[in-house]
């Protein structure tokens, strides 16, 4: 495995792999790697020639009292786990190379940003302002970058999964966006980097998401359609969560994420909570699998 810091020197050396025709399959990170990153990697290992892995904490989706500065880092550990699945290059890229100084003063943005109207407007659009526009114009950069044929993503920021999707249907992007779905922990937690925030106790509460999220499986599966008594059984089991505060519990349609008036096969439950400084989301999909769900979104193929 060769590891990348500089945008030239990853082009140049994919290049050669491209001319030969080679696939290309990239996992986009922020590193902190773990058993949901490595089911992306091991995608992308079965399906392309080549996989390249980007390590990369974005600052531009983060909002100004979010966690950038504590976010767990650890090249040297995400580096050993990546060559240990056979990753052929990985890219860790500086701010400085993906943000480049504006008029000679550094900063952490571009004057160029991707904004993917509707989807973004709920959720976690409207709790993390400017969220996905961060999230939107760093991957549009590493797809302009590495130019893969395949990007994996996913499911267990199912939000973020529809916005990509959206992206690279609306600019006719040459690349697949291929959906994963959520690895969880043997609690039932879905594994996330920022579950090593919680304190063992904190662990214990936060699986009340699942929980909840579980419920809305079992209820749709037991005949339930009404949207409302789905999210108000959501909501009460993460009532009995004390130290859980709730920012949202909803049973939407799973490629606008509106409303329903009726939950027919194919809806999606979302939540999303926080457990003392820490905060996790969670889904889960209600009837068809994740591809099943994702290739009724028109233009894009999953």
């Amino acid at each position: 495995m060769r590891t990348f810091h500089h945008i030239a020197e990853l082009r140049a050396h994919l290049r050669a792999a491209r001319e030969e025709g080679l696939t290309i399959g990239l996992v986009p990170t922020m590193g902190a790697l773990h058993e949901g990153h490595l089911a992306l990697v091991r995608r992308a290992e079965n399906e392309c020639d080549r996989t390249v892995v980007s390590i990369f904490v974005n600052p531009t989706q983060f909002g100004p009292n979010e966690d950038y500065d504590r976010y767990p880092r650890d090249l040297a550990r995400d580096s050993r786990l990546c060559e240990e699945e056979g990753v052929e290059a990985l890219f860790a890229p500086s701010v400085e190379e993906m943000y480049p100084c504006v008029d000679g003063v550094a900063s952490p943005r571009c004057l160029t940003t991707v904004h993917v109207s509707e989807l973004t407007d709920r959720f976690e659009g409207q709790i993390r302002p400017g969220h996905f526009d961060g999230v939107a114009t760093v991957c549009a950069k590493l797809f302009q970058i590495v130019q893969p044929h395949r990007a994996y993503f996913g499911q267990k920021d199912y939000q973020q999964l529809l916005v990509i999707q959206r992206m690279v249907a609306d600019l006719n992007m040459p690349l697949i966006v291929v959906p994963v779905a959520t690895v969880r922990d043997s609690d039932g937690l879905a594994m996330s980097s920022r579950n090593a925030y919680l304190s063992a106790e904190e662990r214990m509460k936060a699986t009340v998401l699942p929980r909840a999220l579980q419920t809305a499986v079992s209820l749709y599966e037991a005949g339930e359609r009404y949207p409302e008594k789905i999210e108000r059984a959501m909501q009460d089991v993460l009532a009995e969560e004390t130290g859980a505060r709730v920012d949202y519990a909803a049973v939407v349609d799973p490629l606008t994420l509106a409303p329903l008036e009726t939950v027919e096969h194919g809806a999606v439950a979302l939540a999303a909570i926080r457990i003392g400084s820490t905060r996790l989301i969670d889904n889960m999909l209600l009837g068809y699998s994740l591809n099943q769900h994702l290739r009724r979104s028109a233009g894009v193929k999953g």
